[in-house]
């Protein structure tokens, strides 16, 4: 299961639209009009009335955060002015403008529209970043690259953690973990994020299951959530502000959760082939489904209501983010706002495809990708703003 780096829904036809404002700029978000049968909860925006649905017989809650000790990372990284590390590491210029070189041209590679919006960021928030994608996907292909069956066989994980911690004591093996060492000199890097997304691609090697919701979300963030943990602290947080950096955090969380249950809606027919299954068991049951209508590659309705239901949960975790990309540093918005966007043009793709998703591999073309980049950019402009911060409405 490929790992998601985060850094308009389309309507269905039976949706109305409704407008927010995002510091000025008028923006559209969709509501889902709910026929009765359907029993679901609401979300709604503070002040502007917006509704999101969510469904209220799928769960939305994951693994309670104090349970996965986020908050102790936030203190630790919210440090800001009194971060400083007690003895940067020395390497040649050369040597450092090699490696940083070297995880530019990866992510310019492999993740071309989060690389274009990298671009807008300070020099020095760009380097961290470049980073930071190249060490996790180095991890990620550990499991899931052209090796892996050779990886997973051996101790490789153990040993990539050793490396991790050679990494953050100044002790870095290669060009690309070079350039991971002396960002963490630079920016307050909890290693725990880190640890964890390892300790994913440890569930990979033991795990083809998941029994319910809060099985999966531990998964998306270990592979994923992490991601945004890691992230806040290089794009910064605007001076300006008017949420707590907690909040920020849970929104670069919650945009991590969204791409990953993106991305296994997206792969479910490709991870089938391998014998896996990541969507939970028990909401499968109720839908009337099993594993077998997967393997067989049944799209039928029973399915398509449950793919629906399934996409409206990874859009209230990308609506949950939103928020929080508003209050990164204005430089550092474009490719968090273009990673949001992307992801959720991949769940229109599913919907376009009917559902499809077992015989078919959603996916975004290069012109849509191209086109979205403004859009995005406008989103990045937008001010901070209460009318974001959303309630529950039970």
């Amino acid at each position: 299961m490929s790992m998601s780096f985060s850094l308009a829904p389309k309507p269905y036809s039976s949706s109305i639209t409704c407008c927010r404002r995002f510091g000025g700029i008028r923006s559209e978000v969709v509501a889902v009009m709910v026929a009765p049968k359907q029993r679901r909860r609401e979300l709604l925006a503070e002040s502007s009335g917006t509704v999101i649905m969510f469904p209220r017989h799928l769960s939305k809650q994951g693994v309670p955060l104090a349970d996965l000790h986020v908050q102790e990372v936030v203190e630790w990284q919210c440090q800001n002015g009194n971060f400083a590390t007690t003895t940067k590491p020395r390497f040649e210029p050369c040597f450092l403008k090699d490696g940083y070189e070297m995880c530019r041209k990866i992510c310019k590679e492999y993740a071309k529209t989060f690389y274009l919006g990298t671009l807008l960021m300070t020099q020095e928030r760009q380097k961290a970043i470049w980073a930071i994608y190249v060490w996790c996907r180095r991890t990620d292909e550990l499991v899931d690259g052209p090796n892996a069956d050779y990886m997973k066989s051996c101790g490789v994980l153990d040993r990539w953690e050793e490396r991790l911690h050679d990494i953050f004591n100044g002790r870095p093996y290669d060009l690309l973990d070079a350039a991971l060492t002396d960002t963490i000199s630079n920016f307050p890097l909890d290693i725990k994020p880190f640890r964890d997304m390892i300790e994913g691609m440890r569930m990979d090697t033991k795990k083809t299951r998941y029994k319910n919701f809060q099985e999966l979300y531990l998964y998306c963030y270990y592979v994923a959530g992490t991601v945004g943990l890691m992230s806040v602290p290089i794009m910064g947080i605007a001076p300006e502000s008017i949420i707590p950096p907690q909040s920020v955090y849970d929104s670069a969380l919650s945009l991590g959760i969204g791409n990953q249950l993106t991305n296994i809606l997206r792969d479910v027919g490709e991870d089938a082939i391998r014998g896996r299954v990541y969507l939970p068991q028990d909401e499968l049951a109720q839908f009337g489904l099993c594993e077998e209508d997967i393997f067989r590659r049944k799209v039928s309705e029973s399915w398509r209501e449950f793919m629906k239901e399934q996409i409206m949960r990874a859009r209230f975790y990308f609506n949950l983010s939103e928020q929080g990309a508003s209050q990164l540093h204005k430089a550092s918005r474009w490719p968090v706002w273009s990673s949001l966007i992307l992801y959720r043009k991949i769940l229109d793709a599913i919907e376009d495809n009917d559902y499809d998703n077992l015989t078919k591999r959603a996916y975004v073309g290069r012109t849509k990708k191209i086109l979205m980049l403004p859009l995005a950019y406008k989103r990045s402009l937008s001010s901070p703003n209460t009318n974001l911060i959303p309630r529950y409405q039970g």
